[in-house]
């Protein structure tokens, strides 16, 4: 069996690599690891040559860590909006407290599109929302307890690392079953929840439910599959990457012998998050980019 997890890298589609340093560093206490040019051989991987030279960097909660975020400099989509488009919605980060957090991004280049509340199914997780200066949608989670359905990780940091990653496609279903059957996940139950931001970008009443399901990966981390209204549009991307959270990077035992919607052939790559080991990018249910690095 397959086993999918953990996050291992959130790589971010960005106009220009420094603006995103300098906000990740002094709003969000990241401390940058590693910064370059993308080489040849990565941009291969990705099935997009036009990359290669152009800036990368690398950065971690605190400087530490296993699971980065990658900013990579591709010309943007003008018209990408965030949560109007199938793909990668959002990255998800732990921290220790919302309400603070939320204090200290009032004035910052993170817009707050939904202010700290209590989730709609349980009282003991409390969460933001935020739009980052690559368009970036970013959730700032703080579990109050312990919660025993699920294994989360504790932040170590104010700010701490991506813990859950979340989709929007057509439904849970094709979505759980795109994980379940290549990398043996679990299939989830989809169950009604208020998803503000995506109400908000729909122009549908706050309170609307949309269906979502949250599989449970290894290494503490896990995918949200939310279903999106009718009218997201597909992220186009054919030689850029796609705009905002271009890419997820997960571990994984082996390569997958069972997908046939690679990009590109395997890669063994020295530097971060790659450490030498095989890397293969291939595409999921709802148009997203999975790259899988074998541990």
């Amino acid at each position: 069996m397959i086993t999918l997890g953990p996050i291992s890298c959130v790589t971010i589609a960005v106009a220009q690599v420094q603006p995103l340093i300098d906000a990740y560093t002094l709003h969000l206490g990241y401390g940058l690891v590693d910064t370059g040019r993308i080489s040849a051989q990565e941009a291969a991987l990705w099935d997009r040559p036009l990359l290669a030279g152009w800036r990368f960097a690398l950065m971690l909660p605190g400087g530490e860590g296993h699971t980065y975020i990658r900013f990579v400099e591709s010309k943007p989509d003008p018209n990408y909006v965030a949560f109007r488009h199938f793909g990668w919605n959002a990255a998800e980060l732990m921290v220790q407290d919302v309400d603070k957090v939320a204090e200290q991004l009032a004035d910052s280049p993170f817009k707050i599109i939904g202010p700290p509340a209590d989730l709609s199914f349980s009282d003991k997780i409390r969460a933001m929302q935020v739009l980052g200066p690559a368009k970036e949608s970013l959730y700032l989670t703080h579990f109050k307890e312990r919660l025993p359905e699920f294994d989360t990780p504790e932040p170590k940091h104010f700010i701490d690392r991506t813990f859950i990653t979340i989709v929007g496609g057509k439904t849970c279903e094709s979505i759980n079953a795109f994980y379940s059957k290549h990398f043996g996940v679990a299939k989830a139950d989809a169950v009604p929840g208020v998803i503000s931001v995506i109400s908000a970008a729909h122009g549908l009443p706050h309170d609307t439910h949309h269906k979502l399901a949250a599989m449970t990966l290894a290494g503490q981390s896990f995918i949200e599959a939310d279903e999106m209204p009718k009218g997201t549009l597909p992220r186009e991307s054919q030689t850029e990457l796609p705009t905002a959270i271009a890419m997820i990077s997960f571990g994984v035992e082996k390569l997958p012998d069972s997908i046939d919607s690679w990009l590109a052939p395997a890669q063994t790559l020295a530097a971060p998050p790659y450490h030498g080991r095989r890397a293969r990018v291939c595409v999921g249910a709802a148009g997203e980019w999975l790259e899988l690095i074998e541990r």
